[in-house]
């Protein structure tokens, strides 16, 4: 029998105190309904003043929180992704002072993605081109040992804003455990992104994922860790990709050289806007460390699939 969680049932950040919504047992499955990233903010008719408006204070939901019967500090619940149940709409902000160029970005942008939710393969950008899709869960944590509220935006080592698009069908994850109970909440979910998030967001939807849930004793991790069920590329690989590099003596310096080098080449090879680039590499380009051993300087390189504009 699987349980179900409705989204109605979230919250704001990390707080042990929060009293959970549901006890699972070990072995069990849940289907965990979720809110996008705005909390419902921003819909499917949204326009831009709806992303220049938003609510800061109630960004980031997540559903829970879940206590699993019988977990205790040193202990890792597991996790597996078995479905992703879309509704077929997501969407793609620039929130003015946040992302990875937000000072070369500074103005609000917003696009809205339609897609087929019953069976989500790809979805067309506004200025040309496919994104392909790949429905993962952004943010998925337990606990924390230490007592208050805690944000929910930066991730930690009981999980949290992970943001691995690899959280996907298949993978199966393990958060170590702080608290009794461990205290699992599951929000912030993807129709697709690329690594890094470079703008600040994905494809930031609504999505229905079914899990299981499982508990292995005296695990002893001390941060995530996750194994996948095949390749984690090939919605993406068959057209190969462009690559653009950043050289240097700081990884945060060379990430940023990296995506700028890779914009100014999608503005000029696509005739798009600087803005759409950017959005671009968020959902769909990929930040590697290719190098870290070369003193003094190190490689970051970024890898935008080809495949969008075929």
């Amino acid at each position: 029998m699987t349980k179900n969680i409705h989204a109605t049932e979230h919250h704001f950040g990390w707080d042990n105190s929060i009293a959970p919504k549901m006890v699972v047992q070990p072995g069990e499955k849940v289907l965990v309904e979720t809110l996008d990233s705005s909390a419902g903010q921003i819909t499917k008719d949204s326009k831009l003043a709806d992303l220049i408006n938003l609510d800061f204070g109630k960004v980031n939901p997540v559903t829970g929180p879940m206590l699993i019967e019988g977990a205790k500090p040193g202990d890792a619940v597991q996790i597996t992704f078995l479905e992703f149940h879309t509704k077929g709409w997501g969407w793609t902000g620039n929130i003015p002072g946040f992302g990875l160029l937000a000072d070369q970005f500074k103005d609000p942008a917003l696009h809205i993605w339609n897609f087929d939710a019953s069976k989500p393969s790809t979805s067309d950008f506004e200025a040309g081109g496919k994104v392909a899709l790949k429905p993962f869960v952004g943010t998925i944590g337990l606990a924390l040992a230490e007592k208050g509220l805690h944000s929910v935006v930066p991730p930690r080592n009981v999980g949290g804003n992970l943001d691995i698009r690899d959280m996907s069908a298949g993978t199966v994850l393990r958060l170590p455990v702080e608290v009794d109970g461990a205290l699992l909440s599951i929000g912030d979910t993807h129709a697709a992104q690329g690594d890094g998030e470079v703008c600040g967001t994905a494809i930031e939807s609504p999505i229905d994922v079914l899990v299981q849930i499982d508990l292995i004793k005296d695990a002893k991790i001390s941060s995530p860790q996750f194994e996948t069920s095949s390749a984690v590329t090939t919605h993406i690989d068959k057209a190969g990709y462009l690559v653009t590099t950043g050289v240097g003596p700081d990884l945060m310096v060379g990430a940023r050289e990296a995506v700028s080098r890779m914009i100014d080449l999608l503005v000029k090879r696509h005739k798009i806007t600087p803005m759409q680039a950017y959005m671009l590499c968020s959902v769909a380009g990929d930040l590697r460390i290719s190098e870290i051993v070369d003193m003094p300087n190190w490689v970051v390189s970024f890898y935008f699939p080809k495949s969008i504009h075929q």
